[in-house]
């Protein structure tokens, strides 16, 4: 039988823990025996405070938003939008597997409420309609989570095996150059463009387009 709660052992103690784990070992090595090791307790202890690991990705997704800042109130709408999307890209990144605990998960924690409160506050204040500035909030989180989930992942067997993204795009450049113009002249013609290591660009590109659409709904 499980021991009762212990006073110290809180939820936030546990996604501390849960943070640290994945820091080090990825969500792959998340398990809730590591995360009870890492807070020198029994794994049946923290079933006191959680029910599974689904609950640990909960509390992890609150607290990987617990280093957010958001953007000034300065400049219009778009720059603000824009600007949200490239902090929450950073904070993605500077986290190990952020963008795979945080994608598709609609967490309810308190500092996601805050952040989700303030978006909505802006997007409606800009003259959105209130359908409008849920979708636009919507896409914006998913675009960087998807967006980050690429830029973590290897580019080809090549980079997963230790040559870095620059040398697998250049390789995959090769394997477009490579092929016969007559049966692929887009994919020859643009073999440098198609595989441009330079992320913040690709990034960019994509998010000034996602402003370009909701700006024709005002």
């Amino acid at each position: 039988m499980a021991q009762p709660p212990s006073r110290t052992l809180t939820r936030e103690c546990i996604a501390a823990a849960a943070l640290r784990v994945l820091e080090r070992e990825g969500l792959a090595g998340l398990s809730m025996r590591k995360v009870a090791a890492e807070v020198g307790a029994q794994a049946a202890s923290l079933y006191w405070h959680v029910r599974n690991k689904e609950e640990i990705l909960d509390l992890l997704g609150d607290a990987i938003i617990a280093d957010a800042e958001v953007p000034p109130r300065t400049g219009d709408w778009r720059e603000q939008y824009l600007e949200y999307g490239r902090r929450y890209r950073a904070l993605l990144l500077a986290k190990r597997d952020a963008a795979k605990v945080v994608a598709g998960r609609l967490s309810t924690g308190p500092r996601v409420l805050a952040v989700l409160e303030d978006q909505l506050d802006r997007l409606r204040s800009a003259g959105f309609t209130d359908a409008d500035a849920a979708m636009a909030s919507y896409l914006l989180s998913a675009y960087v989570q998807g967006f980050v989930l690429q830029e973590q992942s290897p580019l080809s067997a090549a980079e997963a095996a230790g040559a870095g993204r620059g040398r697998a795009a250049r390789a995959a450049g090769d394997v477009f150059r490579a092929l016969p113009a007559e049966d692929y002249p887009h994919l020859v013609a643009l073999a440098d463009d198609l595989v441009d290591p330079d992320m913040d660009t690709r990034f960019e590109f994509g998010l000034q387009r996602i402003a370009d659409g909701l700006a024709a709904l005002l």
